[in-house]
């Protein structure tokens, strides 16, 4: 075996592991396989005979082109959030992308987008691959301690500061969550035996907003629209149990839901992106 199928060889060992790596600091899979590539001509432009562990540099090098990534996205105008009403499709299609996107889940990719470019990196690699912070600090240019606290930081705002159970809303997920699968499974009889009686469905637009009434036409309704409840998951939004809708992990519409007792006595369908991005949201 020569040099160059050696080199490559011991890539492809890496290439799953990086991808996955890429992916959750990008949440694109056709960004992720870029950057895969990317890091892979790198490797082939540099002599790393004297590197002794070519996994970390390897990670190293990804890492900081997904950072440049980050930052760039972000410089750039918001995209508008219809162009990502289907998941996007990398080299291996829209069915791989969606097994991707289940591997992370919906709801971490849309909290993750929220993080400023160098709290993602630290928290994917620290959180998410167990990384030490001596090995992400020069990625982020921070030193260990700094990068600590990058990624303490983006922890709080990805999965809230309290490790505390809370019993209430135990109770309010699992009706959330019940009012999402009889949604997904379009199952009349389920919707009506969890909404309440006279449950409010609003939907807010900039300027208007929408209002019917009533378990049956709120059902009714929900079945109709239930077709999105595949890309949903629960989350809390504003510190209640809601649901966010995110095909291809971009976020979309957010239902932010009240619960009273065991059933839903009201939701409202937020989908104006300005209101969207105010909105407090934190995995549960």
């Amino acid at each position: 075996m020569n040099q160059h199928d050696d080199l490559t060889r011991r890539f492809e060992s890496h290439r799953g592991q990086l991808r996955a790596t890429a992916y959750r600091m990008l949440g694109s899979g056709a960004e992720a396989d870029d950057i895969v590539q990317e890091a892979w001509l790198r490797l082939e432009r540099t002599d790393v005979s004297g590197v002794e562990n070519l996994e970390a540099w390897l990670r190293t090098v990804l890492s900081r082109l997904c950072l440049d990534a980050l930052r760039t996205r972000g410089s750039r105008r918001e995209e508008p959030l219809e162009q990502h009403a289907a998941p996007p499709t990398g080299e291996d299609g829209p069915e791989h992308e969606a097994v991707l996107i289940d591997s992370v889940g919906r709801a971490m990719l849309v909290v993750l987008d929220r993080l400023a470019p160098a709290e993602r990196v630290a928290f994917v690699l620290h959180d998410l691959f167990a990384v030490p912070f001596d090995e992400i600090a020069p990625i982020v240019d921070r030193t260990p301690v700094a990068a600590k606290k990058l990624a303490s930081r983006a922890r709080a705002r990805v999965r809230g500061t309290s490790d505390v159970p809370d019993p209430a809303r135990t109770a309010e997920r699992k009706v959330v969550e019940a009012f999402l699968a009889a949604a997904r499974d379009g199952d009349l009889d389920a919707l009506l035996t969890v909404l309440a009686p006279n449950v409010v469905r609003r939907i807010a637009q900039p300027g208007r907003e929408s209002v019917i009434e009533g378990a049956d036409a709120v059902s009714r309704e929900t079945m109709v629209l239930g077709r999105g409840a595949r890309f949903a998951e629960t989350a809390l939004v504003n510190g209640s149990v809601g649901i966010l809708v995110a095909p291809g992990g971009r976020l979309a519409v957010v239902l932010a839901v009240t619960v009273l007792g065991d059933r839903v006595a009201e939701y409202t369908v937020i989908t104006d992106p300005a209101r969207l991005r105010e909105l407090d949201l934190v995995l549960l």
